[in-house]
């Protein structure tokens, strides 16, 4: 079979189920509202929980990268393009999250392939949360480790994985906020029983950063620890792009060394990294949006009480309800766009068999009369 004739069957496949993906073209959001050809809607897909993609400082800070540094890097990191912002930002993140060192990567995405792939050798494992972001799995599916996955959040099971013997390294995965169910690792009991095992600690907090603790420092920060290497993204709280991870000094240098995605990537435009600095400021000081944010989240479980759908257990910013069946997921997802609420279905394979679901998004952004209005399209949807 020739490739044209390989793609067609596999598309045919895929075309005649509820798994076809398409994306839709829209003409930009403010966090709250997303503006399409036909109109607008109340947002509840995004991830902008804050609001700061559309902050006037942080615009600002971008415009005046953009006149120092122009539009792009240039290069690699390695070779032309890694500017003062990119290095004022790496230390003012060190500074912030507590660590020796923290290195820019292009993506959350990149930056889970990048480390998992370059500390990860033939006799080593990883132990991962089941839920894991499919980042993190697909990077560690595809290393030369072992992968065993742990129960979602279930110390037990992760205790019965480390016991086993493993003739190298072991590295522990988790989330510090689950991006599809909400809830949140206990990382305090993950990174003792690593502790216990000698085994290092990698937590992706993208969901937590910003949003959880003292300055919006995160999930491993409110829970008073600090694993070996902690990923936070900048495409959700801080309303950019791109990533960091977060280290010691010697494993920083070693990533340098090793972790292709961040050789052989080119680096993001210094005017990006400009703004991304004003970002933690105004995340450092943002108690009054956090506070909106979690009046918000309060305000919608309390409503949300009578729903005819399961409420997972989230006290986090991703409230997702589980419909289950995915034609009448889908069809939730068309009636509430109809009444200009715009809230995306998620379907298997992105969560278990039998899981699919609304996952609402809540932000600081939002009003209690938004929220009221999803609630009523919600109770309108006649199911």
């Amino acid at each position: 079979m020739g490739w044209s004739d390989s793609l067609s069957r596999r598309l045919a496949e895929r075309r005649g189920t509820s798994l076809w993906r398409n994306r839709q073209v829209h003409q930009g959001s403010d966090g709250r509202l997303l503006y399409t050809s036909e109109g607008q809607y109340l947002n509840f897909s995004g991830n902008d929980y804050l609001g700061l993609s559309q902050h006037p400082e942080i615009i600002a800070t971008w415009q005046q990268g953009a006149e120092q540094y122009g539009v792009g890097s240039g290069g690699s990191g390695h070779v032309t393009g890694y500017t003062t912002a990119h290095y004022v930002l790496e230390q003012q993140l060190a500074e912030w999250l507590g660590y020796s060192r923290a290195l820019l990567f292009i993506s959350g995405y990149a930056a889970n392939q990048g480390v998992i792939a370059a500390l990860m050798e033939r006799e080593d494992r990883i132990i991962a949360d089941r839920l894991s972001h499919a980042s993190l799995m697909e990077a560690a599916m595809y290393s030369p480790a072992q992968l065993r996955r742990f129960l979602h959040n279930d110390m037990d099971s992760l205790r019965q994985h480390l016991l086993k013997k493993c003739s190298g390294k072991t590295l522990v995965i988790t989330e510090g906020v689950f991006s599809m169910d909400g809830d949140c690792a206990p990382l305090e009991y993950v990174a003792q029983q690593a502790k216990n095992t000698e085994s290092w600690l990698m937590v992706d907090d993208a969901h937590g950063i910003g949003i959880i603790g003292d300055e919006g420092r995160g999930s491993c920060w409110a829970q008073n620890i600090k694993p070996e290497i902690l990923v936070v993204t900048f495409g959700k709280a801080f309303g950019l792009s791109g990533a960091a991870v977060l280290c010691d000094e010697p494993t920083a240098e070693y990533l340098l060394q090793y972790a292709r995605h961040l050789i052989y990537s080119t680096s993001m435009p210094p005017a990006q990294a400009v703004a991304l600095s004003e970002a933690v400021r105004q995340i450092r000081a943002g108690d009054e949006l956090r506070n909106a944010l979690r009046n918000n989240i309060r305000y919608f479980r309390h409503e949300a009480r009578h729903l005819p759908f399961k409420l997972m257990d989230s006290e986090t910013a991703i409230q997702p309800l589980i419909v289950g069946d995915n034609e009448r997921c889908i069809a939730l997802s068309h009636t509430l766009r109809q009444k200009k609420v715009w809230v995306k279905a998620i379907l298997p394979p992105t969560v278990p068999p039998d899981s699919a679901r609304l996952r609402i998004t809540l932000t600081a952004s939002h009003t209690r009369q938004d929220i009221d209005v999803l609630l009523e399209a919600l109770h309108g949807t006649g199911c």
